[in-house]
């Protein structure tokens, strides 16, 4: 048992409450602006619309971490979850929003939050669906995906061929960003390595700030205070778009799973299947909220288990707290208006880092996989084909529109892929396996939750 300071039900002094509930939305503040920067800037979109992103985003990761703190009824877990837009829905949202711009990521986040209110029911069978190696390609293809985003970005955010493309300037300013993120994780301790993006992207962009290349026009013409309007865009719900939302709140309900099982080891709490349906449920309830609001989908934030473990404040009421100032802060646009002004190579630097992180954790996944044939063939052919859409999407010009849309993200691909082999393909006898003696063992076996 960890010994904590401040137990799950505890309410420590308002004062105190505050400096804690501030290291939580320091820890999460970067992963909730980076979702809406990168899709807005992956999208082109005009400063204005990136801005008010980004302050819906704020709002709705406020509501529902309260909610998910709080808990009404049969939705949230009760447990100090803070929650924000997550990079799972990247790769899906700017495949959509290419096609179908914004709408068409609202509306799909829409339907396919759906998925996740109706699957916290059956989380047993969607389980299934997603063995270490079907999730390790899924996330391996997410970052695989988003990669080369950050290196134009890291180039200068100018098309490729310009004369700008690749500027030693631009260069040097990703490369110096990127070595500063990596410092700050590997040497950092504490709130400084768990805010280590953002504490890099601030340094990046104050060296910016001196070489003059900051351009301060969105903050001078941003309001300092609004609330930000349900479904400022509209929405379309396009059928490839809502099949890619789907797939991601899937794997999103997976990794939510395995969020709230660290939550329970870190906060000394028993996690049993009717806590998981109720976070399941947050999740997805909170996701069609954020989707009304005109923010991308959100879901539980794994760093800030970490700085419970570190902290020993396990107090979902300082968590609900953190709720709070994220939904005051997502009032005040000027706050979207300065994170726009980031200049592309910051945020490509530190993103080559995120994504790349993205690639790791998926890695780990499939290292976790028994070697054996059937997987091998899984994770090669899965990865292979979620490749061949992404880096030649060409590949689909001449097929059916419906089917462009459905296949034409490299994760949807990949993720169909690997569902369809795991389901199709025979599971390796238990004789063959105890037979060949050169077999490397299985990493490790996961338990099933006993209480599912």
């Amino acid at each position: 048992m960890n010994n904590l300071l401040f137990q799950v039900e505890d309410r420590p002094p308002l004062l105190t409450s505050l400096l804690l509930a501030a290291q939580h939305m320091l820890a999460a503040l970067g992963g909730i602006i980076a979702v809406p920067l990168v899709v807005g800037a992956a999208l082109k979109l005009p400063a204005d619309q990136i801005i008010a992103l980004i302050n819906a985003a704020l709002l709705g990761s406020g509501v529902v971490t309260f909610l998910q703190c709080k808990g009404v009824g049969p939705v949230g877990i009760r447990l100090p979850c803070v929650m924000g837009t997550s990079f799972a829905f990247v790769g899906a949202a700017i495949s959509v929003g290419i096609e179908h711009g914004v709408p068409g990521i609202m509306g799909s986040s829409l339907a396919g939050s759906l998925v996740m209110i109706i699957g916290s029911r059956f989380m047993p069978v969607i389980r299934k669906l997603f063995p270490h190696a079907v999730t390790g390609v899924v996330v391996t293809m997410i970052g695989l995906s988003l990669t080369p985003v950050a290196i134009d970005w890291a180039a200068g955010g100018v098309p490729r061929g310009s004369v700008g493309y690749g500027s030693p300037a631009s260069l040097g300013v990703a490369l110096f960003v990127l070595v500063t993120v990596i410092a700050l994780v590997q040497f950092g301790k504490g709130i400084i390595s768990a805010a280590a993006v953002v504490i890099g992207m601030s340094i990046g962009y104050a060296v910016c700030l001196a070489m003059g290349l900051v351009n301060f026009a969105p903050v001078h013409s941003a309001q300092i205070f609004a609330v930000p309007q349900p479904l400022a865009y509209g929405m379309s719900f396009p059928i490839g778009g809502i099949v890619a939302m789907g797939i991601a709140f899937l794997v999103t309900m997976v990794e939510t799973t395995g969020a709230f099982m660290a939550l329970g080891a870190a906060t000394n709490t028993k996690i049993r299947g009717s806590s998981l349906a109720r976070g399941i449920l947050c999740d997805g309830v909170g996701s069609a909220f954020t989707a009304v609001m005109s923010s991308p989908p959100v879901s539980t934030f794994a760093q800030n288990v970490g700085i419970i473990s570190l902290t020993g404040v396990a107090s979902r009421h300082v968590v609900a707290l953190t709720g709070v100032m994220l939904f005051m802060a997502g009032l005040f646009p000027v706050l979207g208006a300065v994170v726009v002004t980031i200049p592309k190579p910051v945020i490509g630097g530190a993103g080559l880092m995120m994504f790349a992180m993205i690639i790791s954790a998926g890695i780990q996944l499939l290292s976790n996989v028994e070697h054996n044939k059937r997987n091998g063939i899984i994770i090669a052919v899965s990865i292979g084909c979620g490749l061949a859409v992404s880096v030649r999407p060409e590949l689909l010009g001449q097929l059916p529109a419906f089917v462009k849309e459905i296949f034409g993200s490299g994760i949807t691909v990949g993720a169909l892929v690997a569902i369809a082999l795991n389901l199709v393909l025979p599971e390796r006898p238990v004789e063959a396996v105890e037979e060949d003696e050169d077999a490397p063992p299985q990493a490790f076996v996961t338990k099933e939750l006993e209480t599912v």
